[in-house]
């Protein structure tokens, strides 16, 4: 199994009552697949995992899956203590251990284990300025080696010396998606297969063309696309994820509420009207 293109990690839309609104849910992820996207994933953090109960978590992860088996889309689902992943989950989003720092040979260890028992190819999630674990390239390529693991959402934090020596010399059959969406143009041109990518819910035909160009050798039309994109994804992560977003979206009429839940509070009216400003 390859991943490449735009994978989308859908928000939960809530509704007035506070409740999830699956109809919405099931319409959003229809047309983010209409709209240009490889895929999408479900109760990734973008999707408020934590503040959902087992079952709306099985109630996400059917929605998403039923879209993506009728339109023969892949899927995504992100790990959860509650939810294992389906059997028609193309992969597993799998954080590397947060908080305790095991170091670089106990996250090795940790994936081995988890792959061997994993049902579906896990994608690990490596985005340490929130876990805490740093991870050398040699040591992405120890994990791209393992049984079962099928890539990496690579969210460094921009581009650091790990990240250009893992492009500058990719393991083989193992997917790089940048999951920092400013970052996504330059991880591209040094060789990314695509992005799992919060802000392609507001402009999910753009993040696709921008994948296709660098593809396909357009260096001056990805640039553009890739400035662009950069600008809209900086304003729509001005406030916490998924704040700005589920805003946005409720402003264009696609769910019915911008509500999120706690921890999380809605955005600053300051950073909705600079995100929709970037999408005019």
């Amino acid at each position: 199994m390859t991943l490449t293109g735009v994978y989308v990690p859908l928000i939960t839309p809530f509704d007035a009552g506070g409740h999830v609104a699956y109809d919405a849910l099931d319409r959003l992820a229809g047309e983010l697949l209409d709209d240009g996207a490889h895929g999408l994933v479900a109760l990734g953090t973008t999707g408020e995992p934590g503040s959902l109960s087992p079952d709306e978590q099985r109630g996400v992860v059917d929605v998403i899956a039923g879209v993506c088996r009728q339109r023969q889309a892949p899927f995504v689902v992100g790990a959860s203590l509650v939810v294992p992943p389906p059997g028609d989950a193309q992969a597993v989003l799998t954080l590397v251990p947060p908080f305790v720092r095991p170091g670089e040979e106990g996250v090795v260890a940790y994936f081995s284990a988890y792959a061997r028992s994993s049902p579906v190819p896990v994608l690990v999630y490596h985005v340490p300025y929130r876990t805490g674990q740093p991870l050398s390239a040699a040591t992405l390529r120890r994990i791209a080696a393992l049984d079962n693991v099928a890539g990496v959402k690579l969210a460094a934090g921009g581009i650091d010396d790990e990240t250009v020596a893992l492009l500058a010399d990719p393991p083989p059959d193992f997917a790089i998606l940048g999951g920092d969406d400013a970052f996504l143009s330059p991880l591209l041109a040094l060789g990314a297969h695509g992005g799992v990518l919060a802000s392609a819910h507001v402009e999910t035909a753009g993040f696709a063309a921008l994948v296709q160009a660098w593809r396909d050798g357009d260096v001056s039309g990805a640039r553009a696309a890739g400035r662009r994109l950069a600008r809209l994804s900086l304003a729509l992560f001005a406030a916490p994820n998924p704040t700005v977003i589920k805003a946005v979206l409720h402003a264009r009429g696609r769910i019915p509420t911008p509500a999120v839940r706690l921890p999380l509070v809605p955005a600053a009216p300051a950073a909705v009207e600079g995100a929709l400003e970037s999408v005019k």
